[in-house]
């Protein structure tokens, strides 16, 4: 389970952030939607840790060895 730290802005947004996944920042109007938006992203990160996407820069660099 992961911490969430929510704080308020002042034009009264809610930022929410999860500091043990980088790139976990979200706002919402209520502090109820900065927490869905946060598992949301939370998950997201996660299954992105488990199957990682080939980058960019992989694909280019397998494309130069073919040449």
């Amino acid at each position: 389970m992961y911490r969430v730290e929510i704080e308020q802005e002042d034009d009264g947004r809610k930022i929410a952030e999860v500091t043990e996944l980088p790139g976990v920042l979200v706002y919402g109007q209520s502090r109820d939607e900065a927490i869905r938006k946060t598992q949301a992203l939370s998950l997201r990160v996660l299954a992105e840790r488990l199957n990682p996407r080939p980058s960019i820069v992989a694909a280019e660099v397998q494309l130069d060895q073919r040449s």
